[in-house]
């Protein structure tokens, strides 16, 4: 059985037979709408300030002082409001249908709430006290095995609160919704509702009785789960009631019994899975988990001996006979003192079993009586259960009282009736162009090929024409590649001629200094054009080792560089670097490669005469390096294509020098390698700024490691 909602008369778990009234979330809405009053209609303020003090003294389980105060106070005021006395009823109401017991004077009260709204002069001031009511009266028939009647009550209550209860109160509806589906063996349903109680039930307050009734229903879902063979959904919701127990609990250590009783639930309910998969092992630990704690004093006495009975059956597959024995006999002893009939029909049939197994047979045909007289009985009790499928009266509720108020809506009726009037002339009407335009189908259906031979013959030119262009790709790739293969080998030769200058040659401080300029220059021409050789496929990936580099020195010498290009505009460059050297573990060569090229292309796009501004600063713990130029600019129609390989994007330089349109893309490649960002900001005619973002994970491996670009 799914666990029910819980009152703490004493300070622990106490489980009520059938149902919870649903007590905490229905007072606030209550409380709300006392304070909220709906008219004008209101009670002396002597009597509000003790019905307040009383209904408070109610709140923390003092509820027959709570009631006598209640009618001392009201003997002795008249005048009452609506919303005041609907609270005092409701108080007794919920007194006798769930501390009293006494369902019949519980019915009183209820019907007396509704009494107090009908009769108020004012009914449609009062929808929250009409939703409460109908839910009373929904719970009072549902104790009394009424069910058709309780579903009745409870939807009235959802149809008349829908648009003013919260959701806190709502989430008490989805919860009798799935207890009466659970009981009624639609299993799936009353996960879903016990689910969507959940959901609603977040927005109550939090508190201990909140986090109970969450609890509750994490469990109830996974028992639903379970009984409709979903044991996959069953598995999660277990685990989940038992985290959701052990996170949201440890707000609540003066509960902690409470919390272990709620714990030893789960626990024997868990134990059904690893029965089904026949892991008696795991499944008798937590079953003796189960009813160790639920054995206690104040706690869930029924449930454990439920999950004893579970072991039981655990011991008859395992033939364990004497261990069955002593379990049934202790069984037995506290099925005399605390009455479960569901317990006592397994009891009875296992009892029947041992004898059988012992050849026993008196004893056994005396329990196996036992046991047919007992489940005939509780059977019967089912039938009347399921003997009216809740499902189906809901669904002629809603019918119902959708007939119900049309009925009562004359006007609505006519704009029915004019819309379906409407409606069958419009179908009329649509006929006849059906049939008009049947008979103009021969002509579509010509049209239709005609124009389906054109599309046919425009895909045939559009195949061409994407052949002509993957081949002109090719081409460009072949002719790249050629070129590139071309410039390597004289390059290559200067590189190793200044190689050899430097080792034999007697040079001045100028000249060393020119020729490792030179050397520098030439290797990373060489570095360049097998980058160019990779993008076209000419050679195979390769990796280059990354060391550890001062960022300031690398943007300097690659500003030294290429102030002579510079100078040769009379542009100046400006750097600012870091206040304090840092270093990153970086491919040397392919960053200054990346900052000479933004260098460089700043000072190509910019006039004679003009400043370039580099900096080397922080962005947080990364570094950002920027390079700002006041030239032509970007404009928005070229901004995404800058970074594309061969892209349209290209244009002459602001004295014609030439561009290729391929250093941005490389430069991109090399960032991203080095997992960092670059972008850029323009604005045509004003210059560009292009921002290349180290990212700190460059700064804090000290261990060689191979990228790929």
């Amino acid at each position: 059985m799914p666990k029910t909602s819980t009152k703490y008369t004493t300070g622990h778990k106490k489980l009520f037979s059938n149902f919870l009234y649903g007590f905490v979330s229905l007072c606030a809405v209550a409380v709300s709408s006392c304070n909220q009053k709906p008219n004008n209609d209101a009670s002396p303020a002597g009597f509000k300030k003790l019905l307040d003090s009383a209904s408070q003294i109610y709140f923390n389980q003092d509820h027959v002082k709570a009631l006598h105060i209640i009618d001392s106070t009201v003997s002795k005021y008249k005048n009452i409001s609506v919303a005041d006395k609907f609270e005092v009823y409701r108080l007794h109401c919920d007194y006798f249908v769930n501390i009293a017991g006494d369902n019949d004077k519980g019915l009183l009260y209820a019907d007396s709430l509704l009494n107090i709204l009908d009769n108020s002069g004012h009914p449609e001031n009062y929808p929250k006290q009409y939703g409460i009511a109908y839910f009373s009266l929904g719970d009072v028939a549902f104790k009394k095995q009424k069910y058709l009647e309780a579903y009745q009550y409870y939807y009235k209550g959802k149809v008349t609160g829908r648009n003013n209860l919260d959701n806190c109160t709502l989430s008490d509806y989805s919860y009798r919704l799935g207890m009466v589906m659970y009981k009624q063996e639609h299993y799936d349903l009353a996960a879903d509702y016990f689910n969507q109680s959940f959901v609603e039930s977040k927005s109550c307050d939090d508190n201990f009785v909140t986090f109970y009734r969450q609890q509750e229903l994490l469990d109830n879902a996974a028992l639903s789960y379970y009984k409709a063979g979903i044991r996959d959904s069953a598995r999660m919701n277990y685990i989940k009631a038992l985290d959701f127990i052990n996170t949201q609990g440890a707000k609540y250590p003066e509960k902690k019994a409470q919390i272990e009783a709620a714990k030893g639930v789960v626990y024997g309910n868990q134990a059904q899975l690893y029965i089904i998969q026949k892991d008696y092992n795991r499944a008798a630990g937590l079953l003796k988990k189960s009813f160790s704690i639920n054995l206690k004093k104040d706690n869930d006495n029924r449930d454990a001996e439920l999950s004893e009975l579970k072991l039981a059956h655990i011991y008859v597959e395992q033939s364990s006979t004497d261990s069955l024995y002593l379990l049934l006999q202790n069984v037995r002893r506290q099925l005399d003192t605390v009455k479960n009939p569901d317990a006592e029909v397994d009891w009875s049939h296992l009892m029947a079993n041992y004898y059988q197994n012992k050849s026993n047979l008196k004893e056994a045909l005396t329990y196996f009586n036992t046991y047919a007289l007992l489940k005939d009985s509780v059977d019967k009790s089912k039938e009347k259960l399921l003997e009216v499928d809740a499902t189906q009266q809901f669904k002629d509720f809603e019918n119902q009282s959708t007939i119900d108020k049309l009925k009562t809506d004359n006007g609505l009726q006519h704009i029915y009736l004019s819309v379906a009037v409407i409606c069958a002339g419009m179908a009329i009407i649509i006929i006849l162009l059906v049939y008009s335009n049947w008979k103009k189908s021969k002509k579509n259906v010509l049209a239709l090929s005609d124009l389906n031979k054109k599309i046919h013959e425009q895909n045939e030119s559009l195949q061409k024409a994407f052949l002509n262009l993957e081949l002109n790709d090719k081409e460009k790739d072949r002719i790249l590649r050629a070129v590139a293969h071309d410039l390597r080998n004289p390059i290559a030769g200067i590189a190793s001629l200044t190689a050899l200058m430097l080792s034999e040659a007697d040079l001045d401080n100028e000249q060393q200094d020119l020729l490792e300029l030179i050397q520098v220059t030439t290797n990373n021409s060489l570095e360049l054009i097998r980058e160019i050789l990779e993008a076209t496929g000419t050679i195979s990936e390769k990796t280059t080792k990354k060391e550890m580099v001062d960022i300031n020195t690398l943007v300097s010498n690659s500003i030294e560089l290429l102030r002579f290009k510079a100078a040769e505009k009379s542009q100046k460059i400006f750097f600012e670097a870091l206040d304090t050297p840092e270093e990153l573990y970086i491919s040397r060569e392919k960053i200054w490669r990346v900052i000479s090229n933004l260098i460089s292309n700043a000072i190509k796009f910019s006039p004679r005469g003009a400043d370039i501004r580099v900096k080397v600063g922080h962005l947080e713990d990364d570094i950002l390096i920027s390079v700002k130029d006041t030239g032509i600019g970007i404009p928005n129609e070229l901004k995404q294509k800058v970074f594309n390989m061969f892209t349209e994007a290209k244009r002459p330089g602001t004295i014609g020098e030439p561009s290729f349109g391929l250093g941005l893309s490389i430069s991109k490649q090399i960032i991203e390698s080095h997992g960092g960002e670059i972008w850029f900001e323009s604005i045509a005619g004003k210059g560009t700024t292009f921002y290349v973002l180290l990212k700190e994970l460059s700064k804090k491996s000290n261990e060689e490691e191979l990228i790929k670009v």
